[in-house]
Protein backbone atom coordinates (compact mmCIF):
# COMPACT_ATOMS: atom_id res chain seq x y z
CA UNK A 1 0.00 0.00 0.00
CA UNK A 2 1.34 3.28 -1.24
CA UNK A 3 0.98 6.37 1.20
CA UNK A 4 1.01 9.76 0.14
CA UNK A 5 2.09 12.55 2.03
CA UNK A 6 0.12 15.79 2.41
CA UNK A 7 2.66 17.50 0.60
CA UNK A 8 3.13 15.50 -2.15
CA UNK A 9 -0.75 15.71 -2.70
CA UNK A 10 -0.98 19.46 -2.39
CA UNK A 11 2.13 19.41 -4.74
CA UNK A 12 0.05 16.95 -7.31
CA UNK A 13 -2.51 19.11 -6.84
CA UNK A 14 -0.36 22.15 -7.77
CA UNK A 15 1.60 20.36 -10.61
CA UNK A 16 -1.40 19.13 -11.91
CA UNK A 17 -3.12 22.68 -12.55
CA UNK A 18 0.79 23.69 -13.68
CA UNK A 19 0.31 21.28 -16.29
CA UNK A 20 -3.21 22.12 -17.79
CA UNK A 21 -2.96 25.74 -17.55
CA UNK A 22 0.15 24.42 -20.03
CA UNK A 23 -1.29 22.05 -22.06
CA UNK A 24 -4.70 24.58 -22.61
CA UNK A 25 -1.99 27.45 -23.83
CA UNK A 26 -0.14 24.94 -26.30
CA UNK A 27 -3.43 23.88 -28.17
CA UNK A 28 -4.67 27.28 -28.06
CA UNK A 29 -1.09 28.34 -29.60
CA UNK A 30 -0.95 25.49 -31.91
CA UNK A 31 -4.52 25.59 -32.75
CA UNK A 32 -3.82 29.77 -34.14
CA UNK A 33 -0.87 29.59 -35.54
CA UNK A 34 -1.03 29.75 -38.79
CA UNK A 35 1.69 27.71 -40.54
CA UNK A 36 3.73 28.58 -43.88
CA UNK A 37 2.12 26.14 -46.52
CA UNK A 38 4.28 23.23 -48.33
CA UNK A 39 4.25 22.29 -52.12
CA UNK A 40 4.99 19.44 -52.93
CA UNK A 41 5.80 18.36 -56.52
CA UNK A 42 8.84 17.93 -58.75
CA UNK A 43 11.53 20.50 -60.37
CA UNK A 44 11.42 21.17 -63.69
CA UNK A 45 15.47 20.22 -63.54
CA UNK A 46 17.29 18.85 -60.44
CA UNK A 47 18.17 21.04 -58.02
CA UNK A 48 16.73 24.01 -60.20
CA UNK A 49 14.27 24.69 -57.09
CA UNK A 50 11.66 25.46 -59.48
CA UNK A 51 8.29 23.80 -59.82
CA UNK A 52 7.22 21.70 -62.94
CA UNK A 53 3.15 22.47 -62.68
CA UNK A 54 2.63 20.55 -66.11
CA UNK A 55 2.71 17.80 -63.19
CA UNK A 56 0.86 17.27 -60.11
CA UNK A 57 1.46 19.48 -57.35
CA UNK A 58 -0.04 19.18 -54.00
CA UNK A 59 -0.36 21.73 -51.66
CA UNK A 60 0.00 21.13 -47.87
CA UNK A 61 -1.83 23.36 -45.71
CA UNK A 62 -0.26 22.76 -42.48
CA UNK A 63 3.54 22.94 -43.43
CA UNK A 64 6.31 21.37 -43.08
CA UNK A 65 6.38 17.67 -40.96
CA UNK A 66 7.92 17.57 -37.45
CA UNK A 67 8.41 16.81 -34.20
CA UNK A 68 8.45 18.74 -31.04
CA UNK A 69 8.75 18.39 -27.39
CA UNK A 70 9.68 20.33 -24.36
CA UNK A 71 12.32 18.98 -21.79
CA UNK A 72 12.56 19.89 -18.12
CA UNK A 73 15.34 19.55 -15.94
CA UNK A 74 15.86 18.55 -13.28
CA UNK A 75 14.50 15.10 -14.04
CA UNK A 76 14.49 14.33 -10.56
CA UNK A 77 11.95 17.53 -9.24
CA UNK A 78 8.85 17.15 -7.60
CA UNK A 79 7.31 18.09 -10.96
CA UNK A 80 9.44 15.88 -13.40
CA UNK A 81 8.41 12.97 -11.21
CA UNK A 82 4.93 13.93 -10.93
CA UNK A 83 4.90 13.95 -14.49
CA UNK A 84 6.53 11.31 -14.77
CA UNK A 85 4.20 9.37 -12.27
CA UNK A 86 0.90 10.12 -14.43
CA UNK A 87 2.34 8.82 -17.76
CA UNK A 88 2.99 12.41 -18.56
CA UNK A 89 6.79 12.57 -19.82
CA UNK A 90 9.63 10.45 -19.89
CA UNK A 91 12.93 10.26 -18.61
CA UNK A 92 15.24 11.83 -21.32
CA UNK A 93 18.33 9.78 -21.58
CA UNK A 94 20.10 12.24 -24.51
CA UNK A 95 19.20 15.31 -23.17
CA UNK A 96 18.59 14.39 -19.74
CA UNK A 97 15.40 15.22 -17.66
CA UNK A 98 12.23 14.21 -18.56
CA UNK A 99 10.43 14.88 -21.92
CA UNK A 100 6.62 15.84 -22.90
CA UNK A 101 6.37 14.47 -26.01
CA UNK A 102 4.13 16.97 -28.70
CA UNK A 103 1.54 14.82 -29.86
CA UNK A 104 -1.46 16.89 -31.14
CA UNK A 105 -1.50 18.44 -34.50
CA UNK A 106 -0.48 15.68 -36.60
CA UNK A 107 2.70 16.21 -38.74
CA UNK A 108 2.84 19.79 -38.66
CA UNK A 109 6.33 21.17 -37.35
CA UNK A 110 4.92 24.35 -36.76
CA UNK A 111 1.91 23.86 -34.72
CA UNK A 112 4.12 21.44 -32.85
CA UNK A 113 6.56 23.68 -32.10
CA UNK A 114 3.94 26.85 -31.29
CA UNK A 115 2.02 24.19 -28.97
CA UNK A 116 5.82 22.94 -27.34
CA UNK A 117 6.51 26.89 -26.77
CA UNK A 118 3.59 28.25 -25.06
CA UNK A 119 3.54 25.32 -22.67
CA UNK A 120 7.69 25.56 -21.76
CA UNK A 121 6.32 29.13 -21.40
CA UNK A 122 3.35 28.62 -18.75
CA UNK A 123 5.18 25.88 -16.98
CA UNK A 124 8.68 28.20 -16.41
CA UNK A 125 6.40 31.27 -15.32
CA UNK A 126 4.62 28.97 -13.09
CA UNK A 127 7.57 26.98 -11.41
CA UNK A 128 10.51 29.37 -11.91
CA UNK A 129 12.73 26.96 -9.63
CA UNK A 130 13.03 24.10 -12.28
CA UNK A 131 16.73 24.31 -13.99
CA UNK A 132 15.70 24.95 -17.17
CA UNK A 133 12.15 24.31 -19.40
CA UNK A 134 12.89 24.54 -22.96
CA UNK A 135 10.33 23.58 -26.50
CA UNK A 136 12.52 21.99 -29.02
CA UNK A 137 11.66 19.95 -32.06
CA UNK A 138 13.58 18.65 -35.59
CA UNK A 139 12.19 18.20 -39.13
CA UNK A 140 10.90 15.13 -40.45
Amino acid sequence: MIIQNTTTMKNDKLFQEVYDKAYQAGMEAGRFHNPRPMAVGYETELFSGKLDTSRNVEIVNDGVCGFAWINIKSGNSAFANFLKRNGLASKDSYYGGVTVWVSEFGQSYERKMAFASAFANVVSEALPTLKSVYASGRLD
